[in-house]
């Protein structure tokens, strides 16, 4: 944490929280906002460090729910720090790490390591998530007290999901008694089979077995009564589908509690993007039909779908350059979640904020974080964007040990410019 002064000015201020959009300054000191001035400077304190945005957009840095890294146990696809130097450079400035390592995270002590280790590595704020059952099995609960207690932010058992109902109806009551967010991935395996792709027209072109939309739906259903049941605050991992927005609906009006993620995936591509079985679009969640990808977009719109994620998989060549029904699932996506994000803006289908507040102020708010926004005595962790800035994904460019990118060569408008972390820069873009 820095010990020195800091001024932005002349910044379009955008919190989402608040909804504020105006032109001003923010003081930072000992890395938490002191002041903020809308419309009018700010006295400029002796040592300070002046920072002129020029009229740049100034916002709360990103909080990402969803990011897996290699470590530990497979470091050559990411690192903790690797991983940090690519959330920077996308203005992701907290991240939840998965549980899905080699040994996986349902230790106290595991996490605790991370923690230290992440500090010592990583330019930014690593959030490390508790596994829901041992070994991600699916078989026996984990110690959520004693998790809690050495510092993870949820409970969650990555891209696994458990089958077992009863077993996770105990899981849930646990984690309703701890008080702790309980997120959730949705896939019924047995369904699923096989498939390997959204099932529809193009895939039985594609000669590719297909996974229908109640491979989403139908856990997503037995969860949100689960939910209800046990009063848990409940996260649904991953929305892809028309059907699940319509599941969400309706139970949020009932339990106050249910809140829902997307995949940036999901919300900029469709099962055409994956063409002549171009591998590094096979994901899970998969991609779906262009009618869901419009009706997760306006989920986002109108407030049933709460967060936007990243669903950062590094996967290395071997795994991913195999025929199409062999190849590893992941893409990463850290460094392109904002400005694919803000596809949807420049396009009219969502507004500014509320694309930010997804990315910001709503994964704090369900995470129970003080950063996710630009008030005083926040955390300064903030980002200036230039939010029309153009440019053009060059994987050669990329800060991830990894390369299996969906945005591989795409044009996009909207860079981060600068990432602040607790009032350090921790990136700089420079032309």
């Amino acid at each position: 944490m820095t010990t020195t002064a800091t001024l932005i000015e002349n910044a379009r201020i955008l919190d989402p929280a608040t909804g504020t959009d105006h032109l001003g300054a923010v003081l930072i000191e000992n890395g938490i906002i002191a002041e903020i001035a809308i419309g009018k400077p700010i006295g400029v304190p002796d040592h300070v460090e002046v920072i002129n945005a020029r009229g740049l957009a100034l916002a709360p840095g990103l909080i990402d729910m969803r990011v897996f890294t290699g470590e530990p146990g497979k470091e050559y696809r990411e690192t903790l720090a690797s991983a940090g130097e690519a959330a920077a450079a996308g203005g992701v400035t907290s991240f939840v790490m998965m549980p899905d390592t080699t040994p996986v995270v349902d230790d106290g002590a595991l996490v605790d390591f991370l923690i230290r280790r992440a500090k010592a590595t990583s330019k930014v704020n690593v959030l490390p998530a508790g596994a829901i059952t041992k070994g991600l099995g699916g078989k026996e609960i984990t110690e959520f007290g004693l998790l809690r207690e050495a510092g993870v932010v949820c409970l969650t058992d990555g891209r696994h999901a458990i089958q077992s109902t009863s077993l996770l109806r105990t899981a849930m009551s646990y984690a309703a008694n701890y008080g702790m967010t309980f997120v959730h991935h949705l896939r019924d395996a047995e369904l699923a089979g096989d498939g390997v792709m959204n099932e529809g027209l193009f895939a039985t072109i594609l000669g590719l077995r297909g996974q229908p939309r109640e491979v989403e739906t139908i856990p997503l259903a037995r969860d949100l009564q689960l939910a209800a049941l046990t009063g848990v605050k409940y996260h649904a991992a991953q929305i892809s589908c028309a059907g699940s927005v319509d599941l969400l609906a309706a139970a949020k009006k009932r339990n106050k509690s249910v809140t829902a993620g997307v995949s940036i995936n999901n919300l900029a591509l469709n099962e055409n993007d994956v063409g002549r079985y171009r591998t590094f679009f096979k994901l899970s969640t998969p991609l779906r039909s262009e009618d869901d990808r419009q009706a997760v977009i306006e989920g986002l719109r109108n407030g049933t779908i709460d967060t936007i994620h990243s669903d950062h998989d590094p996967q290395d060549t071997e795994v991913k350059r195999q025929p199409f029904a062999e190849a590893s699932d992941g893409a990463i996506g850290l460094e392109t979640l904002l400005p694919a994000a803000l596809r949807l803006v420049h396009s009219g289908d969502v507004d500014l904020l509320t694309v930010l507040r997804a990315m910001t102020s709503r994964p704090a708010e369900i995470l129970g974080l003080a950063s996710g926004r630009i008030a005083v005595g926040a955390p300064a962790d903030l980002i200036l964007i230039d939010l029309d800035y153009p440019w053009q994904v060059d994987v050669r460019q990329l800060r991830s040990r990894s390369r299996n990118t969906c945005f591989e060569g795409a044009r996009l408008a909207g860079k981060v410019i600068r990432t602040i972390v607790g009032g350090a820069t921790v990136f700089q873009h420079i032309d």
